[in-house]
């Protein structure tokens, strides 16, 4: 069962889950029912009022079940859709005004999206104008190779948990250098989220991955973000959103901070 953790800030925002309803809107892909309604009850429980929803891969182009969440939310939710590099500017401006405000790339090995590393700079330069971010996920340890590139960008740029390093590394490895040398710029920002993926201890703690996340939010705080990952995709049995909720206690002991991380941070990347 999903319990509330210490009382949270007014407009905490979850900043990376999936919505799946394939009775409304069917997908090739076989997916747990993970509809509008059961985010907010999970969300409730937990004291969170915002959300950003994230494309799931399972849906490709098609952002219908995204859109329809974002309707459903009104002001609570922002979207990350996946649009093609060639999109036309009526599109994106009915997105944006739909509440769109990224683009997702998924890089990882094995879960390639629809998009590739072909499209970056041209979505990046198609979106900067309207204020969106590119939300990239890829295996932290090939940062050093694509690093010029994304400190680039003119739009603004958002790598997913914790830099995703399938193997974790030391804070001293070039990879988690060059994640630090991309927070540097200003124009990066990181999700402190879903360290199941990726760690080689486990829970609750992660060590090994939390000792990331506490380094990165150390440092800059003003460009983290936190997120649940909901419904833990792959993931059998799935995390207790609760337990990963209170992580961030861990890697933010400051109240002060985790404000930062789940209100101001989030109204500011994605324009609540």
């Amino acid at each position: 069962m999903t319990e509330k953790p210490n009382t949270l800030p007014a407009n905490a925002c979850d900043c990376h889950v999936h919505l799946y309803d394939p009775v409304r809107f069917p997908v090739a892909a076989v997916v747990p029912p993970a509809t509008w309604n059961d985010l907010q009850s999970m969300h409730q429980a937990l004291g969170i009022q915002r959300t950003v929803l994230v494309q799931p891969l399972a849906y490709r182009f098609d952002n219908s079940c995204l859109l329809d969440g974002l309707q459903q939310a009104g002001e609570h939710a922002r979207g990350i859709a996946v649009i093609a590099a060639d999109s036309s500017d009526e599109l994106l401006a009915d997105l944006h005004l739909r509440g769109v405000r990224g683009v997702r790339l998924m890089m990882v090995p094995g879960s390639e999206g629809v998009l590739g590393w072909e499209d970056l700079e041209t979505l990046s330069a198609r979106i900067a104008e309207l204020g969106w971010v590119i939300n990239l996920q890829l295996d932290g340890r090939e940062l050093p190779a694509f690093e010029s590139r994304l400190s680039a960008l003119p739009s603004r740029l958002s790598i997913d948990h914790t830099g995703k390093f399938l193997e974790p590394v030391a804070l001293d490895s070039s990879a988690f250098k060059s994640l630090r040398r991309l927070m540097d710029t200003g124009n990066t920002w990181v999700k402190v989220s879903a360290p199941y993926e990726t760690s080689k201890q486990g829970g609750p703690l992660y060590p090994d991955v939390s000792i990331l996340a506490s380094t990165l939010v150390d440092h800059y705080a003003e460009r983290c973000l936190w997120a649940s990952n909901w419904p833990h995709p792959g993931q059998a049995p799935a995390p207790q959103d609760h337990q990963l909720l209170e992580l961030l206690s861990h890697w933010a002991p400051s109240k002060g901070v985790r404000e930062q991380i789940l209100v101001i941070n989030p109204q500011k990347l994605y324009g609540f």
